[in-house]
């Protein structure tokens, strides 16, 4: 099963400083036909105003991941971590037992466009934990690059989950194939540009929930940036 959400039939939500769209059920947009896919809770689009940002707050038993698309995102929290990440890196924060933190665009000038990512935790009540790294464009070129694991394998960051997190850049000629292992589900993020998933078209800011396929076919692209999730 492909079942392809289009951009455009995604919660949003505007608050002048903040320009949000929800794939799944968040805040104060609710959808029951759309409250995650598998272990995948969260995914937000969010492009927040030059020097504004979310003020502290707190989480517990979720793994959060930030993947930064154009500006510099900064981060401070409870656990004395703070650090700016660009285009490339790559956020891990497991909230676990309860962590407070903050996330502000860093520059005056210009807009960060970020995506926050929500993966529901294997076991509750884990020791709170911060990671961060940076994946080149060059190993994201024409493949999917594993980004987050639940084995840190690869060079990952490492999830408390069953569930991996792929990044990928596809333009002209190039061409990704992916096998998923029976049994298991899929969902793909298309966090820009434009390209082909088993031959149907999608666009920047569409997603696919995948389940009883073993073979992805990504291919003609133009520009195009995705995430897959490959999740029990």
């Amino acid at each position: 099963m492909i079942e392809i959400r289009k951009a455009a039939d995604r919660g949003h939500a505007r608050h002048g400083w903040l320009n949000s769209h929800h794939t799944f059920s968040f805040a104060e947009y609710y959808d029951q036909r759309h409250m995650g896919w598998s272990n995948l809770r969260v995914i937000n689009d969010d492009t927040v105003q030059p020097g504004e940002g979310f003020g502290t707050h707190a989480h517990r038993d979720m793994e959060i991941i930030s993947y930064v698309l154009e500006g510099a995102l900064e981060h401070k929290d409870s656990m004395g971590s703070g650090s700016v990440i660009r285009p490339g890196d790559v956020q891990v924060m497991s909230a676990g037992t309860g962590v407070r933190h903050s996330e502000f665009n860093h520059s005056h000038t210009e807009p960060v466009h970020f995506l926050q990512i929500w993966i529901t935790p294997k076991f509750s009540g884990i020791k709170p934990n911060y990671q961060e790294k940076r994946y080149s464009q060059e190993e994201k070129r024409g493949t999917l690059r594993l980004v987050a694991s639940p084995d840190g394998g690869d060079g990952s960051l490492t999830i408390a989950q069953d569930a991996k997190v792929y990044a990928g850049l596809l333009d002209g000629a190039e061409r990704i194939e992916h096998a998923i292992a029976v049994g298991r589900h899929a969902y793909l993020h298309v966090a820009r540009g434009e390209l082909t998933l088993n031959g149907q078209a999608l666009t920047a800011g569409d997603g696919v929930k995948i389940s009883d396929e073993t073979m992805l076919t990504l291919s003609d692209g133009n520009k195009a940036e995705v995430l897959l999730f490959d999740l029990v």
